[in-house]
């Protein structure tokens, strides 16, 4: 059914209403107002927005808890000493916080890239001494908390000692055959081949009991 805009000219304008809300409802109908899409990434901003829990939590950093070592340097060196290092350094830095090697140093008896073991002692030889070992806690023989008792020990564990050799190992348990057991660490010097050079070398690491 067609209106003539002739007719519609004719009618009372209060006749018109009726007639433009029927065109605007039938506009409606047949064209429906189309909703704007979302981007997928406005959809996943408010998928976050809605979801703070997901969201990541920073890592926090672990802090450092290793306890410093403590090692005795001994020997040629040009700062003898108790001396703190961080966990996990060489015998290189051991030697350089001991000042160094001296000249006399026989250097290529000491393995610099060893880690340092907490509570050791680091005995750097001169050229030309007979046995050069570092002593730790660890073979430090026992009878004596961690030292090596002179009244007891082998040839072996003898000869774990700085400076002492098969030769001077055999005079001590020979001395001890001989006078008896030592009444203290100082007698250790009436043994031959033991003058003071040797025993200030292993007066920290023997006892005699």
């Amino acid at each position: 059914m067609r209106v003539k805009f002739s007719e519609l000219q004719n009618k009372p304008t209060w006749l018109l209403i009726p007639a433009v809300a029927i065109v605007l409802l039938l506009i409606y109908l047949f064209f429906p107002q189309q909703q704007p899409e979302s981007s997928p990434a406005t959809a996943f901003e408010l998928i976050n927005a809605e979801s703070p829990q997901q969201t990541e939590t920073p890592i926090k950093e672990i802090p450092e808890t290793a306890a410093p070592l403590m090692i005795d340097v001994k020997g040629q060196v040009n700062k003898p000493g108790v001396y703190e290092l961080k966990a996990g350094s060489r015998m290189q830095d051991a030697i350089l916080a001991a000042g160094g090697f001296t000249s006399e140093a026989d250097s290529r008896a000491i393995n610099l890239a060893l880690i340092v073991v907490d509570e050791t002692s680091l005995y750097v030889p001169a050229v030309g001494e007979e046995i050069v070992v570092s002593i730790s806690p660890q073979t430090a023989t026992a009878s004596g908390g961690g030292l090596i008792n002179i009244n007891q020990a082998t040839e072996t564990e003898l000869m774990e000692l700085p400076g002492i050799g098969p030769s001077k190992a055999a005079a001590i348990l020979a001395y001890r055959d001989e006078v008896g057991k030592f009444n203290a660490p100082e007698q250790l010097t009436e043994v031959t081949g033991i003058g003071d050079k040797t025993f200030e070398q292993l007066k920290d690491l023997i006892v005699a009991k």
